[in-house]
């Protein structure tokens, strides 16, 4: 039976870990190496570490930063940010990297995604999107850190990269990243209905509350987040941290056994 996956999101920027608002104002919150261990003693599902410097500067993702942080982690682990070839998403599939997220490469570089899934396997690719409600209440996608709207309509966007072997997608809330009130139903909704592999959310969670009601509802789900785990209380005080194994049960395989 799949599981839902409660997943630790990382972002890196100037070679630190950071966590914006709404896609801005990045404020730096540790050492991404640091971060890794502290979750490894916490058995995390899965880790998310997505470079956001890599693809706005034009450059080549980190090797060296990318060989650490695998060699460091004990769980499976997905990295993205600057991969625009097939070489190198092998190479850093290479360094011991179950996953690798593209983003703008997916809309810019043709037959990308059906390349990289004939060089490591359709379950080691993945597609990020970074979405924004528009006024009219309908969503749009973007890439370069959110700078760049990508033309048609949200659902088409979906049932293409589907369509072209990704084997998973991360939906990202612009909306709603940073700001700990919530999770994006609608949106969670809508994406739920288009596809048919696996999908991950990410942009909103405040509390342990939020995740589980996306788990029961939709499960089964990724459920991924970035302030939760590295603030805490009102004044978003800097700790690494995530529910126990006990909890993690409790909001994850419980609600799977009761379908």
């Amino acid at each position: 039976m799949l599981r839902s996956r409660i997943i630790p999101c990382l972002l890196v920027h100037n070679k630190g870990l950071v966590k914006t608002k709404k896609f801005s104002d990045p404020k730096y919150v540790g050492d991404p190496i640091n971060a890794v261990k502290i979750f490894n003693e916490k058995l995390v599902d899965e880790l998310i570490v997505l470079d956001i410097d890599a693809t706005r500067d034009r450059r080549e993702p980190d090797y060296e930063m990318i060989r650490n942080l695998a060699s460091e982690c004990r769980m499976p682990l997905c990295y993205g940010g600057g991969v625009s070839t097939v070489e190198q998403a092998v190479r850093i599939s290479n360094l011991g990297v179950e996953k690798v997220a593209i983003s703008a490469s997916a809309f810019e570089s043709g037959s990308l995604i059906e390349d990289m899934v004939a060089a490591i396997g359709k379950q080691s690719v993945v597609v990020v999107l970074d979405v924004k409600k528009t006024l009219w209440g309908s969503y749009d996608v973007y890439i370069r850190n959110g700078k760049k709207k990508v033309k048609g309509s949200f659902k088409d966007i979906l049932r293409r990269i589907e369509e072209r072997g990704a084997g998973e997608i991360v939906v990202n809330s612009i909306d709603c990243d940073g700001v700990m009130q919530g999770y994006d139903l609608k949106l969670i909704e809508l994406t739920r209905k288009e596809l048919d592999i696996p999908l991950t959310v990410l942009g909103g969670a405040g509390t342990l509350e939020h995740i589980k009601e996306v788990v029961d509802l939709y499960r089964p789900i990724g459920v991924a987040a970035g302030s939760l785990f590295v603030f805490k209380g009102k004044f978003r005080a800097v700790l690494i941290n995530y529910p126990s194994v006990e909890k993690k049960k409790d909001m994850t395989i419980r609600f799977e056994g009761n379908q």
